[in-house]
């Protein structure tokens, strides 16, 4: 079976989807010389590894948030960005390459190995680089999945900057100039941004700043670095009281209270951190309970919106182990913090399943995110 063929197959196999949906006509891939089989999945990254090889060079369904200036800017998803058209959206195409860089970096021999570099070297070309560089710059897009996308887009870069595989060296080379790009705009988006967005999706500040912090630091850039602590501090330095209880609403998946606590410690030193948490988040236990916050309930999986609440669980779980590293070892809070943690962790990894494409698209990113404890690990981790 040539990879595309395979592709198609395992989306079939993995997301329960109608004959037409997945017709070759429908679900395109770019073929790969060489047959390629597919291992069996044996964990649960392996399982998360699966559903990124099935979306990642998936085209349809499709959601695209695409402004226009003329007809001759109408096109397929596949035409308009040839390497992020896959994974239902742009952003979700992006966490689901580093998805697979990620596994691949931590395991030079996983059985993936194959598959995982024939995929992002199919899509993650020169070529096609240059055609998302010129969408990105295009009139009237310099908010294009700003500030989440982007920020997963420099997630991929960070792991390409840091891997030791020679062969995804070279992937990280030829993202550069999208990500010079995106870097530009990020530089002169972060001074006229004048409030925080405290909300728990796409658009929310905390999250996409922390992922930016960890790219700057990986690759050295001192002055985005900068600029992006003295508008964290200038933001949330003196923030109090955060209403976690009246958290999650119906369509999160990231908890501002939550994400904006994972963004400070990257720029507090453990006592300061501490003792700005005490006046953020004055209702975390001291007992050990993880009771004191309750996971998030998805009654309808096959609800791309009402789905979103099976990430708020992974991301509070990873936002809550941040919260837990950065703070001293002898706090009492870190005990709650991590049995909480727990919790979420278990019923949000419990939730993904190859059955809806609702929440299959994206939410083993997530799920990596926090395996590979991705966000307290390397530029990520607390002082």
């Amino acid at each position: 079976m040539r990879f595309s063929g395979l592709l198609i197959g395992l989306t079939a196999l993995l997301c329960g989807c109608s004959e037409d949906m997945n017709s070759s006509e429908e679900t395109p891939g770019t073929l790969v010389p060489e047959e390629i089989s597919l291992p069996e999945a044996k964990t649960v990254e392996d399982r998360f590894t699966v559903l990124a090889l099935s979306c990642v060079q998936r085209e349809y369904p499709n959601k695209i948030s695409h402004v226009m200036q003329s007809d001759s800017d109408v096109g397929r998803p596949r035409g308009l960005t040839p390497v992020f058209y896959g994974c239902f959206d742009w952003h979700s195409a992006v966490h689901g390459h580093w998805l697979l860089t990620r596994i691949l970096s931590l395991d030079l021999e996983t059985e993936f190995r194959e598959a995982i570099l024939a995929a992002l070297t199919t899509n993650i070309t020169p070529e096609n680089i240059a055609v998302e560089t010129d969408y990105y710059t295009a009139k009237g897009r310099a908010s294009f999945e700003r500030p989440y996308g982007i920020a997963w887009l420099l997630q991929l870069v960070a792991e390409l900057e840091e891997t030791d595989d020679p062969d995804l060296k070279p992937l990280r080379d030829t993202l550069k100039p999208l990500e010079e790009k995106i870097v530009l705009q990020i530089k002169q988006w972060v001074p006229k941004l004048a409030y925080p967005i405290r909300l728990g999706t796409h658009n929310q500040s905390a999250f996409a700043f922390g992922l930016m912090l960890d790219y700057a630091r990986t690759v050295g850039d001192a002055e985005l670095e900068q600029l992006l602590t003295d508008k964290v501090l200038t933001f949330h330095k003196n923030d109090i009281d955060c209403p976690l209880a009246y958290e999650p609403s119906g369509e999160d998946f990231l908890s501002p209270c939550l994400m904006e606590a994972d963004l400070m410690r990257r720029v507090m030193d453990r006592d300061t951190y501490a003792s700005w948490l005490s006046a953020f988040m004055p209702t975390i236990p001291v007992d050990g309970s993880a009771d004191w916050l309750e996971p998030g309930v998805v009654l309808d999986a096959t609800d791309g919106k009402l789905v979103h609440l099976d990430g708020v669980n992974l991301s509070r779980a990873w936002a809550l182990e941040g919260i837990a590293a950065a703070l001293p070892t002898d706090d009492l809070r870190r005990a709650a913090l991590l049995a909480t943690a727990s919790r979420h962790k278990q019923t949000g990894i419990a939730a993904i399943s190859a059955e809806n494409y609702e929440g299959s698209h994206w939410l083993a990113s997530f799920a990596t995110y926090l395996t590979t404890k991705r966000g307290i690990t390397g530029a990520g981790a607390p002082d």
